[in-house]
C-alpha cells in the first residue's frame, strides 16, 4: 500500500467515525469535508514518502554523536526538518492566536500516523513540542507564554520533557533534581536527567526543557515537585545545561536520546509551587496519544510490506508448475490477514481516540464534554499500550512473512520492530498503563471511565446486533468484577489485554457495519477477521486475569543461582 493509499483509507475511516460528524460541528471553520481531508492527509503522505522515509534510511545506518559536547544529527535532518517546518506541520492544531492552524487532534493523528510511517526517530521532535505548549498555554505566566507559544508552534524553537533520573525513572516521587529561587524571579536548577529525546540538537536556536524539580520547602513524593521551563540557551549565550552522554540504542538511530545535567540553570516556574507532576501531565497524556500514532504507522507500514512482499514472491506449488506467489499458501494469508487486521483497528482505535480528545476540548454541552472525557480516559491506557504492542507484533509477523530476507537490512522489517520496541517503554511501560487502568479506571473514581465505556459500546452491539462484541464485552465485565486491589498488581497486565482485545472488538464492530463501497468493504472484512481472533485471545487472558493471585504463587520457589 502506497503513501497515498494509507492516506485514503485513514480517511475512509475518519468519515465513518460516529464521532466525526460532532467534530465537524465542533470545528465549523476548518471545512472538514472528504475533499478537504484527502488534501491534508494526502499532503503529509507525500512528505513523508517523499523526504521524511528517504531521511529515515539514512539515518538509521549513521545516527547522531556527541562532538564537544553538543549532539550532530544524522546527514539529512536538517533539510528534512526545513521541509517540515516549511509545509507547516508543526502549526496543524496549535491555537490561532499564536499562528496555529486551529485543526482538530483528529486530523493532527491522522498525519502523525503517516509521518510516523516514514520514520517514528524523526517525530519524536516536534511530539514534545507539541504537548510543552499546551503546558505553557495552560500554566505559564502570560509573558512567558507569548515568548515561546508562537515560536513552538511555528517550529522556530523546540521542546523537551525531562522527568526521569538515574535512581528514579517511573519512581517519580524519589527525583531529587532541586529548584532554588534567584534573587531575579527566576530559579536555578540542579540535576541530573536522561532518556531525554533530543535533549540537545542544532535544527533550532532554542529548546525549551520541561523540567520537573523540588523547591526547597517540597515535601517528599510527588506532592514536593514542580514544573520549570529551563532555557537551553538565553540571550545567545548557553545556558547551564550539558549533554552529558546520548545513548546507543536498538532504534530509533535518527533521534539523539541524551542524559542531560543541569548545573544552576536558569530556569522559570511553570504554575503552581507543588503541582509540577499533575500540570506536566497535560504534556504526558498528550504524547501518549502520540505514542498511538507511532504504533500505527509502524504497525501499517509492516503490514504493506508483507502483503506487498507476499504477492511478489514466488515460492512452492506444484513441481511440474511455475511458482506461486506465497500469498497462495494457507499459513501466509493467515499471517497476512492478522497483521492487516490489527493494523486498521490500531489505526481506529488512536482516530478514535483523537476525535474524543476533540470531543472533550471543545464539547459546549457538560454532560457530552464529561462523557467524552470518561470513554477517553479509559481508552488512552489501551490506545499507548495495544498500539505499541501492534507495532512489534505487526513487524515481527512481516519479518516471519519475508524468512531470510525479513532478517536483513536489505528491507525495512527487522527497522520496525527495532523503532517499535520501545513504544511499550517510554511515556509509560505496558504495567504502568495496566495499573492505571485496573486502580484508576475500573476500581478508582467509581469505575466512572470504565462505566461510560462500557455504556458506549453496549450500545453500539445493541445497534449493530453484533454478537462477538457483545460476547467480548461480557469477559471484560466479569473480568472487573472480580478485580480488588490486593490482586491488581498481578492481574492488572492480563486485564488490559482483555481489556485491549474488548475495546479493539468495539472498533471492528464498528468497521465490520461498513458496506457501499470497495474500501468499506475491505474494512468490513478486517473489522470480522479482528472479531474472530479477539475472541478467542479474549478467553485466555480472561483466564489469565481469574487466576489472581495464582500467576505468581511459584515465585518464591523459584531460585535464580539455577538460572546461571
Amino acid at each position: 500500500m502506497s503513501y497515498a493509499d494509507a492516506a485514503g483509507t485513514i480517511v475512509a475511516q475518519i468519515l465513518a467515525l460516529p464521532e466525526f460528524v460532532r467534530v465537524q460541528a465542533l470545528f465549523p471553520d476548518a471545512g472538514l469535508d472528504e475533499a478537504m481531508l484527502l488534501d491534508i492527509i494526502g499532503a503529509a503522505g507525500d512528505l513523508a514518502e517523499g523526504v521524511i522515509e528517504p531521511f529515515n534510511a539514512q539515518a538509521d545506518q549513521v545516527g547522531c554523536r556527541l562532538e564537544q559536547g553538543r549532539v550532530r544529527l544524522a546527514p539529512g535532518h536538517h533539510d528534512a526538518w526545513q521541509a517540515f517546518v516549511a509545509g507547516g506541520w508543526t502549526t496543524i492544531e496549535g491555537a490561532p492566536q499564536w499562528g496555529g492552524a486551529g485543526l482538530p487532534m483528529l486530523v493532527h493523528s491522522a498525519c502523525e500516523e503517516l509521518l510516523n510511517r516514514a520514520s517514528p526517530a524523526f517525530g519524536m521532535l516536534p511530539t514534545p513540542m507539541r504537548c510543552a505548549t499546551k503546558v505553557i498555554e495552560r500554566y505559564a505566566d502570560p509573558a512567558l507564554c507569548a515568548e515561546w507559544a508562537p515560536r513552538l508552534i511555528d517550529g522556530s524553537w523546540a521542546a523537551t520533557i525531562c522527568i526521569s533520573e538515574p535512581d528514579a525513572g517511573s519512581d517519580v516521587p524519589r527525583l531529587r533534581t532541586a529548584a532554588v529561587p534567584h534573587a531575579d524571579g527566576t530559579w536555578r536548577i540542579t540535576g541530573e536527567k536522561i532518556w531525554i529525546s533530543f535533549g540537545d540538537h542544532d535544527l533550532t536556536p532554542r529548546i525549551a526543557h520541561m523540567v520537573l524539580a523540588r523547591t526547597p520547602e517540597g515535601a517528599h513524593g510527588p506532592a514536593g515537585l514542580s514544573l520549570f521551563l529551563v532555557p537551553s540557551d538565553i540571550a545567545g549565550q548557553r545556558n547551564a545545561v550539558v549533554v552529558r552522554r546520548i545513548e546507543e540504542k536498538l532504534g530509533l538511530h535518527g533521534s539523539p536520546t541524551c542524559a542531560l545535567g543541569f548545573e544552576a540553570a536558569t530556569g522559570h516556574l511553570i504554575g503552581t509551587p507543588g503541582r509540577g507532576l499533575a500540570q506536566l501531565f497535560t504534556m504526558i497524556i498528550g504524547m501518549r496519544l502520540s505514542v498511538g500514532s507511532q504504533g500505527a504507522g509502524l504497525a501499517g507500514a509492516a503490514a504493506s510490506l508483507a502483503w506487498r512482499y507476499a504477492a511478489e514472491r514466488r515460492q512452492g506449488g506444484r513441481a511440474d508448475a511455475p511458482p506461486v506467489t506465497i500469498d497462495r499458501h494457507g499459513d501466509v494469508q493467515r499471517m497476512l490477514l492478522g497483521l492487516a487486521a490489527r493494523a486498521e483497528v490500531t489505526r481506529g482505535l488512536v482516530l478514535t481516540a483523537a476525535a474524543l480528545s476533540d470531543l472533550q476540548a471543545r464539547e459546549e454541552d457538560e454532560a457530552a464534554r464529561t462523557e467524552a472525557g470518561l470513554v477517553l480516559a479509559w481508552l488512552l491506557p489501551i490506545t499507548k499500550n495495544f498500539a505499541a504492542e501492534a507495532a512489534s507484533l505487526c513487524a515481527n509477523d512481516a519479518i516471519q512473512v519475508l524468512g531470510g530476507a525479513g532478517y536483513t537490512r536489505e528491507w525495512p522489517a527487522e527497522r520496525y520492530l527495532r523503532d517499535a520496541r520501545v513504544l511499550a517503554i517510554y511515556e509509560g511501560t505496558s504495567g504502568m498503563q495496566a495499573l492505571d487502568l485496573a486502580l484508576r479506571r475500573v476500581l478508582g473514581d467509581e469505575g466512572r471511565a470504565y462505566r461510560a465505556f462500557l455504556a458506549k459500546a453496549r450500545g453500539d452491539a445493541d445497534r449493530l446486533g453484533n454478537a462477538t462484541l457483545g460476547a467480548l464485552l461480557d469477559m471484560l465485565e466479569q473480568a472487573a468484577s472480580g478485580l480488588d486491589k490486593p490482586t491488581a498488581t498481578v492481574v492488572a497486565y492480563p486485564f488490559l489485554q482483555l481489556a485491549s482485545l474488548a475495546t479493539t472488538g468495539w472498533i471492528a464492530a464498528r468497521l465490520a457495519a461498513l458496506s457501499g463501497s470497495r474500501v468499506h468493504d475491505h474494512l468490513a472484512a478486517l473489522g470480522r477477521h479482528w472479531l474472530l481472533l479477539a475472541r478467542a485471545q479474549a478467553l485466555a487472558e480472561a483466564a489469565l486475569t481469574s487466576h489472581g493471585q495464582a500467576l505468581v504463587a511459584a515465585f518464591g520457589e523459584v531460585d535464580r543461582g539455577y538460572l546461571g
